[in-house]
């Protein structure tokens, strides 16, 4: 038996065991647990059950890693992404009014066109035509929106009728329950210990329990029933710009994600040979399926977690490290009564209900996608302005979608006034064109 899983995961030929790779799928998984806690808290902002959601985060989360450890063999372990989620469940399925069944039938057609085009060159075509300069401003943005959301859970800021927000009273539990959370994730980061955003989340919920903003529900239960989320798909829209133009964001997101995080395990895992990954169709292919069953499951876009790094780290060189990470994922169905208590929100009074324990995660992998605001080239003002508008656009106005809207379009109108019109692809036009559509006839 060990004979022939070493033989099929190729562990003598990337000179890796059993014992490491345990250890690395393992390692992976306490890196990425955090979605299990964020997930549900995220998707009941759209009107999803809390139960259902995290019965399908573990599930689709495991099944992508299995498939991605046994088809690819590949060290990446996937889940629903940050940012993808904020997306699906704050901009497409609240303020552009889909409602979560509309947004989970609009991952599935993602999911589908993915796929579709996983394995054709149109893929790295459509990545390359989007600047530089905007997909770094994009991610980031991302990073700023996810910390606001953040920072607004823990109560650290507050509505204003005067200035729209303010900061929150210093004398709240809650705001005490969230600042340890994020003092202890950012110190256990300097110590480079795996695992520090869960840990920190450990520490916010024996604060919030010492402090009455969290109640316990105890550890464990039987798993949750995933029916109300299941299959649960709106498609009446699908006939609308505002559909597509959704697609086209998700899908590109998506595809930023994935080669990005691909390319980085790739190369922290020694796989990648001279920039190339060998077998990386394999792997995109994986990552376009899980797309399509997060959303048959009811979960956002489920796709390769760049906290396989960890893992890696820690010897992870085949998709036998996936498989362990996925054992953990399927375990940790049983603990739904420990989701409740950290993803519960607590009534600040006034209708505000606050996440002060999940809080600091969001906090923290905002502060993570904000770092390559660093590569940023304010020189030349025709890349630069577009980037800021998408940079500051997106938690500005609260809508991931309006905010690249704003440096897709001017990005190519600045160009044809500066004279530069030659430096834009003729795809950006037509993205440009789509979103100016979007808000001319909506």
């Amino acid at each position: 038996m060990a004979n022939a899983v070493a033989k099929f995961f190729k562990l003598d030929e990337r000179g890796t065991n059993v014992k490491t790779e345990a250890v690395a799928g393992t390692t992976t998984f306490l890196a990425m647990a955090y979605i299990i806690f964020v997930q549900p808290a995220v998707m009941t902002a759209a009107g999803m059950d809390s139960g259902a959601v995290m019965t399908a985060t573990c599930i689709g989360s495991a099944l992508i890693c299995l498939i991605m450890g046994f088809f690819a063999n590949f060290p990446a372990a996937g889940a629903p992404l940050i940012g993808e989620n904020f997306f699906f469940a704050f901009t497409v399925a609240g303020s552009m009014g889909f409602g979560f069944k509309g947004a989970l039938a609009v991952v599935l057609v993602e999911g589908i066109i993915f796929l579709l085009i996983s394995s054709t060159k149109f893929r790295e075509y459509m990545l390359n035509v989007i600047p530089a300069q905007l997909k770094y401003a994009m991610a980031a943005g991302i990073g700023l929106f996810i910390a606001f959301i953040g920072l607004k859970w823990a109560g650290i800021v507050v509505s204003n009728p005067s200035t729209a927000v303010a900061l929150g009273s210093f004398k709240s539990p809650a705001i005490l329950t969230s600042l340890v959370g994020i003092i202890v994730i950012a110190a256990l980061m300097a110590r480079k210990v795996k695992g520090a955003i869960l840990y920190g989340i450990g520490a916010s919920l024996v604060t919030g329990i010492i402090t009455g903003t969290v109640k316990f529900y105890g550890f464990v239960d039987a798993p949750q029933s995933i029916a109300p989320v299941f299959m649960q798909f709106d498609f009446s829209k699908i006939a609308t710009l505002n559909f597509w133009t959704v697609v086209f964001i998700l899908l590109f997101m998506e595809m930023f994600d994935t080669i990005g995080t691909i390319t980085s395990v790739g190369e922290e895992s020694g796989l990648a040979q001279n920039g190339r990954l060998p077998g990386a169709g394999r792997v995109l292919f994986v990552d376009a399926l899980g797309t399509s069953i997060g959303a048959i499951l009811g979960t956002s876009t489920i796709s390769s977690y760049i906290e396989s790094n960890a893992g890696v780290s820690q010897g992870g060189r085949t998709g036998l490290s996936n498989v362990f990470t996925a054992v953990l994922f399927l375990l940790s169905l049983f603990f739904y009564p420990l989701v409740r208590s950290i993803g519960g929100g607590f009534d600040a009074g006034g209708g505000n209900i606050l996440y002060p324990v999940t809080a600091p995660a969001l906090i923290v992998v905002g502060f993570l996608m904000m770092r390559l605001v660093t590569k940023l080239d304010f020189s030349d003002i025709t890349e630069a302005m577009p980037a800021f508008l998408i940079l500051i656009g997106i938690p500005l106005t609260y809508s991931i979608a309006d905010g690249i809207a704003l440096g897709m379009i001017a990005y190519p109108v600045i160009k044809i006034i500066s004279g530069r019109a030659k430096e834009v692809s003729w795809l950006m036009y037509v993205f440009a064109a789509i979103f100016l559509a979007r808000y001319i006839f909506l």
